[in-house]
């Protein structure tokens, strides 16, 4: 595999803007986003810099004059690192780097390394070498900007141009052999689902670090790798779960994430099948995070994306024992109440009220409203195999 970055204790600054696209909240929102993925791959966020800008600058990304100043800061505080919200261009890229003097990452970059840090199996360490490969196919020049000075003039090749268009048809190549091996594992994978049989299969969706394998765990009784950071579990697993008198097929899935890498989604193919070919989805939200309605509409239109939003789909509230919300004094005549004032009460009457899918509120480290989560899982699954095999009625029988 490519070598991945260690950011171990590295003192890093963040980097973001402000558009017509993207608001400031929505600007603060990403850059915490960004921060826990810079703790996630071992990094210490310093400062945090933000720009409002029509669109990013084509050449540096933000203005001369800002990224002037987030020269002199990292100078004067000696950080080693500056990390992007956004993907750069590999013109943009170079020209900061030239300017800042430092290592620079974009958020795409950032995940990747993480990815690369995470992967345990063979199929996902194929998966993440593959997006690596294609994110850092068009960026080589910048790795050879010390034979910039050889070139030849017209009609000639400079020995600098031979050895980045050497190591493109490497790269190239590498890329070649990684995509048939995934043609093969995808195979393989494809016979593993084909030989488990009609058993009804169900996968656990969601953004994350929002507790899928924590879920996984209480629910099938193993012991999936879980932990309070972002990606904690790439490796697709699966689990047989027997609720009363049904049995059927859990998925634990990678999370989801905004601003996903393309790279990161056309390479985990594979991995998402799992998604495609499930009958039922459990969508898992974490209730205590801030921005857990963005979080669903992104984890939608992944799912949208991949053509399985119109399943069967249970949405399962978990964190409740994290969840709080702000109080207004009863004297307070002037405090508006907002979502963030919302108990779970309230959220229960809201949009959540009108959902045409299954919906459950539970925690999955305290184990509250498991067996009412069993419950909806069971009947939801009843009804696909109900008409599956239809003439097992001696199975429902109480």
């Amino acid at each position: 595999m490519i070598e991945t970055r260690k950011a171990i204790s590295e003192k890093a600054v963040l980097i973001g803007i402000i558009t017509q696209q993207q608001n400031d909240k929505q600007s603060e929102e990403y850059l915490d986003e960004l921060e826990f993925l810079t703790s996630t791959a071992g990094g210490v966020t310093v400062k945090r810099f933000v720009q409002k800008l029509e669109k990013p600058n084509p050449k540096t990304f933000l203005g001369t004059g800002k990224l002037d100043d987030v020269k002199a800061y990292i100078e004067t505080h000696n950080i080693g690192t500056a990390i992007f919200d956004d993907e750069l261009s590999p013109a943009q890229l170079r020209n900061i780097e030239k300017i800042l003097d430092c290592k620079i990452l974009d958020r795409t970059n950032l995940i990747l390394d993480i990815f690369a840090n995470r992967a345990q199996t063979s199929s996902a360490k194929t998966q993440v070498e593959l997006a690596q490969y294609q994110y850092l196919l068009p960026r080589l020049t910048k790795m050879w900007t010390h034979l910039d000075k050889q070139k030849g003039g017209i009609g000639m090749r400079g020995p600098g141009e031979t050895e980045i268009e050497t190591d493109r048809r490497i790269i190239r190549d590498k890329i070649t052999l990684l995509k048939k091996k995934l043609t093969t594992i995808d195979k393989q994978m494809a016979v593993q689902r084909k030989n488990r049989g009609k058993m009804v299969r169900v996968a656990l969706v969601g953004y994350t670090n929002v507790g899928k394998s924590t879920l996984m765990n209480v629910i099938s009784k193993s012991d999936v790798f879980a932990e309070n950071k972002l990606f904690a579990t790439l490796d697709t697993t699966v689990r047989k779960v027997v609720i009363k008198n049904i049995p059927f097929l859990m998925t634990d899935t990678v999370g989801f994430i905004r601003k996903l890498p393309t790279q990161l989604v056309e390479s985990f193919k594979s991995t998402l099948d799992e998604v495609r070919e499930a009958d039922l989805l459990l969508h898992v939200v974490d209730i205590s995070h801030p921005n857990f309605e963005d979080h669903i509409s992104s984890v939608n239109q992944i799912l949208d994306e991949i053509g399985s939003a119109d399943k069967p789909t249970v949405m399962v509230f978990n964190k409740i024992d994290a969840y709080t919300h702000e109080t207004i004094d009863d004297d307070d005549l002037i405090t508006e109440k907002t979502k963030a004032h919302y108990t779970l009460e309230d959220w229960k009457k809201t949009w959540m009220n009108d959902l045409q899918k299954e919906s459950i509120f539970i925690s999955a480290l305290n184990k509250s409203n498991l067996e009412e989560f069993k419950e909806k899982t069971y009947n939801e699954v009843k009804k696909i195999h109900i008409e599956r095999f239809p003439y097992n009625d001696f199975l429902y029988l109480e």
